[in-house]
């Protein structure tokens, strides 16, 4: 019977297999040669002591047990019948495309349809918006294959393990070319550089299976007939502006169109379908030098070339609301994810080494209906509304540019203008801007309360060093598309899934991954019946 057991390894050892044998080795009083494989099932960098140690979980098997790895997931892929029942899928993000993967395990022929690009031709258009400040409507950080999670980080950690088979998605990325170890660490990413390469590997399995997936194609209608859904309407996007009108009809439609799809919103409402204003988060993002937080994390003033780039993650409470830092990348940039002209919207991301000289975060607060009286004559929109108007405002404050105002973190703090900024990561720019006024008074008064108090628990956070850059305003979708539980479907609309991100119901590549296969799953089950 193999034996768990958690054994220590210091930073330099972290990557030594051999020194890996003999600890675990020790750790049941036996020599290397005594024992068999062993399996590493976890790894998580402690840093809470003066001295930094990976803690790491290991099965340890004895000399006569054999070590079996489990199965590739893609062995049991076969290819679809000609005569299987065809699903829209509306989005080529986690959702859309781990929908896909679950639906041609059950037999199901996917077809997904993205309004932006695919993930290689999306840098064209992501240049344009960093250097040139030109905001394509359909391909941006935000809109394209992969969604916004392809060129925004790759974090693979989520709160909603228990939602979902969050070990097959893993297994999955790895299987279409992401590193190993997401499998065991205790927060796995991927990286901005490498994501791409993957998820174009997704949709090549897809496809290879009998599945399609096209680009250019922006859903403008919802095909609805005695309650139920049968399809949807496209508008093709070229390079020369829009294409033909196409109808697309199938057997259920999906719909996993992101958190920024203000239109589906829209669209679903003039066809008189429920929504739901939901909660979300709105703020800044902090910006730091990396070799400060690697100082405040490691006890030390060097980290040295066997630690990572260090990461924080604070929250606390102010007046009832919580103030935390979202989306943390070390060694990371902080990117503009504007989705249309006239809008200011900023957001973090890291390549895979994590070597930029730069930390960010978004540090926001939670937004209730009961923050927003003004806004309530906007009804179910109302949450969206206060959205737009504060990136509005951000972009209204610079120069029609994508440069975005900023303050030093003291500055921030005191309410008073900064005279100069330090060097930002920030490729289109940074201006000194008075964001105590730009931002909601009722946002600005928590974020520099929370940020007070995140100072007397990572000390030395406030600094002159530091940079806050604004806004930080698309945590997660302000508008919930209602689902029933038990059938996944949309309560006006038979064999309508709403499901990821866009319909308010994951925040995240993982947990946007397990609701495309959830929802993929009731379709399976409505189908069958």
């Amino acid at each position: 019977m193999a034996a768990v057991l958690e054994i220590v390894l210091l930073p330099c050892e972290r990557q030594d297999k051999e020194r890996l044998r003999q600890k675990a080795a020790e750790a049941i009083g036996r020599s290397p040669a005594q024992i068999g494989h062993v399996e590493v099932l976890r790894v998580s960098l402690d840093a809470r002591g003066r001295e930094p140690v990976y803690r790491v979980r290991v099965e340890i098997y004895e000399p006569d047990e054999v070590f079996i790895p489990e199965p590739a997931i893609l062995d049991g892929y076969r290819p679809l019948h000609e005569k299987a029942p065809r699903v829209l899928i509306v989005g080529a993000g986690p959702a859309g495309y781990f929908a896909a993967l679950e639906l041609i395990e059950r037999g199901i022929k996917p077809i997904v349809l993205d309004r932006g690009k695919d993930a290689r031709s999306r840098r064209r258009d992501l240049r344009a918006i960093q250097q040139f400040s030109i905001v394509n409507p359909h391909s941006n950080y935000c809109f394209g294959e992969g969604g916004a999670g392809t060129y925004s980080d790759g974090k693979l950690y989520t709160r909603s393990v228990k939602r979902g088979d969050w070990r097959k998605v893993l297994r999955l990325l790895v299987e279409h070319g992401a590193k190993s170890d997401i499998l065991i660490e205790a927060h796995p990413h991927i990286g901005s550089n490498k994501l791409p390469g993957v998820v174009q590997n997704l949709r090549a399995t897809i496809e290879r299976y009998g599945g399609e997936v096209h680009f250019g194609q922006w859903m403008t209608d919802l095909l609805l007939h005695n309650g139920r859904a049968i399809g949807v309407i496209c508008q093709e996007v070229t390079e020369a502006g829009d294409g033909p009108v196409r109808e697309w009809l199938a057997d259920a439609v999906l719909l996993a169109t992101g958190h920024s799809a203000r239109d589906v919103y829209q669209l679903l409402y003039a066809r008189g379908l429920r929504l739901e204003a939901k909660p979300f988060a709105l703020g800044v993002r902090v910006e730091h030098p990396q070799t400060l937080v690697d100082a405040i994390q490691y006890h030390r003033p060097q980290r040295g070339e066997h630690l990572p780039a260090a990461s924080y993650s604070l929250t606390c409470q102010v007046q009832g609301r919580g103030v935390f830092s979202f989306c943390m990348c070390p060694g990371g940039l902080i990117v503009p994810a504007a989705t249309a002209p006239g809008e200011l919207v900023t957001n973090g991301m890291s390549m895979s080494r994590r070597d930029s000289p730069f930390a960010n975060s978004g540090v926001v607060v939670a937004v209730e209906a009961s923050d927003l009286e003004p806004w309530q004559h906007h009804g179910v929109f109302a949450h969206l509304a206060f959205q737009a108007e504060v990136e509005r405002r951000m972009f209204e404050a610079g120069d029609g540019s994508q440069r975005a105002p900023a303050l030093r973190l003291t500055d921030f703090v005191a309410g008073r203008l900064s005279a100069d900024l330090p060097d930002s990561s920030y490729i289109p720019g940074i201006f000194p801007a008075p964001l105590y006024e730009l931002l909601p008074s009722f946002i600005y008064r928590r974020l520099r309360e929370g940020m007070k108090q995140f100072n007397r628990i990572f000390r030395n956070y406030l600094t002159a060093e530091a940079i806050v850059v604004a806004p930080e305003s698309r945590t997660s979708a302000p508008i919930r598309i209602p689902r029933d539980a038990r059938t996944g479907m949309h309560p006006d609309a038979a064999f309508l899934f709403p499901c990821g991100e866009g319909a308010g119901y994951a925040g995240g590549i993982l947990s946007a991954a397990m609701d495309g296969q959830r929802a993929a799953q009731a379709i399976a089950a409505a189908l069958s019946n």
